[in-house]
């Protein structure tokens, strides 16, 4: 979830101002620029829709160049193309060696994944 009273550059910067690292504005910056928000980021999460605010949130887990990403449903919010665009993102981020772990209900989202875990209610249903 975005911080409400920061803008969406600062929810993007908020992990790196815990890090103390060097320059996070402009590491913020580019991070929403690879979500295509650039020009959104000076706008409040009010002022987003829920699709954009799920691409900040993505622009901040991403903005940190983590060794494991934990994504749940992220295209839920996001209309087709966007979500095109995200998955895009997430499987470039793979193929340099980040591991990501998507959890969804959307079959297509799954056809995108090098290896599916499915689950169905409650049990292991297939490993593959």
């Amino acid at each position: 979830n975005l911080l409400a009273r920061n803008t969406a550059l600062e929810n993007v910067c908020l992990p790196l101002y815990y890090r103390k690292e060097a320059n996070p504005k402009g590491k913020a910056i580019e991070a929403l620029k690879r979500v295509g928000l650039e020009s959104r980021k000076s706008h409040f999460p009010n002022q987003l829709s829920g699709g954009e605010s799920q691409r900040v949130a993505i622009a901040r887990a991403i903005v940190t160049e983590p060794k494991i990403i934990l994504a749940d449903e992220p295209t839920g919010n996001l209309d087709t193309k966007t979500g095109a665009e995200i998955m895009e993102i997430l499987k470039e981020l793979n193929q340099t060696g980040v591991t990501v772990l998507i959890v969804t209900h959307d079959a297509e989202v799954a056809s995108n994944a090098s290896r599916t875990i499915k689950i169905r209610d409650g049990k292991l249903e297939s490993f593959g």
